[in-house]
């Protein structure tokens, strides 16, 4: 009787057992419960069955650094497989609080699984370990964006520039980084300046040696008095740091560490500009400037035009200066002007010329006075007020009727002034033309015209031929299978070669052109994929031993990658012997 006993509840532990296993597993993991705001937190989304459309949630509350990265974990032991497949997520804190991971969804044959929220509280920053072995510790001391400001207090409207300069410390190296917070210059106008073709120079940071690279440089014209702020640019870089471990060849290893850094606010303490001394026509132009109005002629016939010009040439605020009005008498008709500018933006600021040139259209016989004009500034040199006048012009009109008006009186072209009309106004419109007729054509009974007729009868026995082929290969539905899934190689090896340089990315699209590889040639599913049964399969098509042991290590590095610097040269090694072997196998498989 015993006997039976124990064998029942043998029995029925292994049947629990196998119930266990059978059991899907979808959860989520966070690599620390609570965190400073200067931390990072790592998300794990863990299954033990392969599934699809996986959804991650929102992450409010936290920016996403770095993610998704996915990895698959597979193996035999004792015969029973384990599998594990995980989506995991790096996240930078916003602000402090108690915050909530919400669910992620996947399905998996058919159903739809959810994770628990997981709960997350974000403290005051930490002080960081200053442990020398610590690479997130050797990345914060060796990583650092500064903002070099060439004036803290200028007047209103003068340019100054802002330059960011990331400095790396020569033991150091970067492989990516991605703007987090980008400045915005409120009560600033401002321009970025071109940064193409910019190299890494040399400097020193804190009296050391560091390398550095100026990834922005801003010019900033202050449009108010008193404190502005300039809000920080901030950066999440990933950092490859040295280890005390070396390979075989006695170089040093390295790792790679996340690093947040920030240029930090800065204030401009801008000063108004001096009321004494300032002309009443004074628009707001800051610099050193020319003043100048030309006319491009001054004698000329009643109806024909002419061009007045007023230009302001030099260096300060052009594109916010409002050029003065020019003046002219009454009885000549002016046009509204064109305005132009010529300006380019370095780091001392703006440069170049702004003008309107305006079209004037005389009416009437007579001499025309047209007075002087002036421009007032602020130079910054002398910290004061300077006038500029224009010269005094005479437009002598030669030929046209006679003005009845007792006077030629100046006026602003703000207000229209009415103006005579002569006899001429239009004489230069053309009235007679030189047209001649063409011969007509007729498309009705051309050889086109019956063309065109007779194609779409002779496009349906092509269009039945070419139907016929298409229900065929539908009702292939093994044959559509495998060519799904040999589009689906590729167009990841594609993706793969696209990515050369970023790591992570480069081995993710790598394996899946693997994976859906195997699928398209062996006709199995990711989930059967183990090394011996690849191995197995790929000897039993008739695949040589090199290459089945090629397309091993392949899948071997795309595991490894992940934990391990590579640089670029290794990664179009992988992506050649890819290729390579994916051809051979094509050739060698029956």
């Amino acid at each position: 009787m015993k006997q039976y006993k124990h064998i029942l509840i043998t029995f029925i532990a292994l049947f629990l057992s196998c119930a266990t296993y059978a059991q899907v597993k979808f959860e989520a993991k966070v690599s620390k419960n609570k965190l400073g705001i200067n931390e990072r937190l790592r998300v794990d989304f863990e299954m033990n069955k392969d599934g699809d459309h996986f959804n991650p949630p929102d992450f409010n509350n936290f920016t996403v650094v770095g993610g998704p990265n996915q990895s698959v974990s597979n193996s035999w032991i004792n015969g029973v497989r384990s599998f594990t497949k995980t989506y995991s997520y790096f996240l930078s804190p916003k602000k402090q609080g108690n915050f909530t991971i919400d669910q992620a969804t996947i399905n998996i044959d058919g159903e739809t699984y959810k994770t628990i929220p997981v709960k997350v509280e974000v403290t005051s920053a930490v002080q960081v370990p200053k442990d020398p072995n610590d690479p997130n510790y050797i990345a914060s001391e060796n990583i650092h964006l500064v903002a070099e400001i060439s004036k803290t207090n200028p007047y209103l409207n003068e340019a100054i520039t802002v330059v960011y300069k990331l400095y790396v410390a020569p033991n150091t190296g970067v492989d990516n980084w991605q703007e987090i917070d980008s400045p915005r210059y409120n009560d600033f106008w401002s321009q970025n300046i071109d940064m193409q073709g910019q190299k890494v120079q040399t400097g020193t940071y804190n009296g050391e040696e560091y390398r550095y690279l100026v990834l922005r440089k801003t010019v900033l014209y202050p449009q108010k008095s008193g404190k502005l702020e300039i809000e920080p640019l901030s950066l999440d870089i990933i950092v490859q740091v040295p280890t005390n471990r070396r390979d075989i060849f006695g170089r040093r290893l390295t790792t790679q560490a996340h690093r947040t850094v920030s240029a930090g606010k800065k204030t401009i303490n801008v000063k108004p500009l001096p009321e004494a001394g300032k002309p009443a026509d004074f628009s707001g132009a800051v610099g050193d400037f020319t003043f100048n109005v030309s006319m491009s002629k001054t004698e000329l016939k009643a109806s024909e035009s002419f061009q007045a010009k007023v230009e302001v040439k030099g260096k300060g605020n052009l594109k916010l200066i409002k050029l003065p009005k020019i003046s002219l008498p009454s009885s000549l008709e002016v046009y509204e002007p064109e305005h132009n500018e010529d300006i380019t933006t370095n780091l001392d600021g703006m440069q170049g010329t702004i003008s309107d040139t305006y079209t004037v259209v005389p009416q009437n016989k007579g001499k025309y006075p047209t007075p002087s004009i002036s421009f007032s500034y602020f130079d910054l040199k002398t910290e004061t007020y300077k006038r500029l006048s224009s010269n005094e012009f005479v437009i002598d009109v030669l030929d046209g009727p006679l003005n009845n008006s007792s006077s030629n009186a100046v006026t602003s072209n703000n207000v229209k002034q009415p103006v005579v009309l002569s006899k001429d106004q239009f004489a230069f419109i053309k009235t007679k033309t030189n047209f001649t007729s063409i011969k007509p054509t007729y498309f009705f009974k051309t050889k086109l015209f019956w063309g065109s007729l007779l194609l779409p009868f002779l496009m349906i026995p092509l269009a039945i031929v070419i139907r016929k082929k298409k229900v065929e290969r539908d009702a292939d539905v093994f044959g559509n299978r495998i060519r799904t899934a040999d589009k689906l190689a590729r167009k990841y090896l594609s993706n793969a070669k696209k990515a050369l340089g970023k790591k992570e990315a480069f081995y993710i699209a790598m394996e899946k052109a693997l994976h859906n590889y195997l699928k398209a040639k062996l006709h199995i599913e990711t989930s059967d994929l183990s090394k011996d049964k690849i191995k197995t399969l790929l000897s039993e098509r008739g695949v040589e031993a090199d290459t089945i042991n090629d397309f091993s290590s392949i899948m071997e590095n795309c595991d490894l990658a992940r934990y391990t610097p590579i640089t670029a040269v290794t990664m179009k090694e992988d992506y050649d012997k890819a290729a390579k072997t994916i051809s051979l196998i094509d050739k060698q498989a029956s």
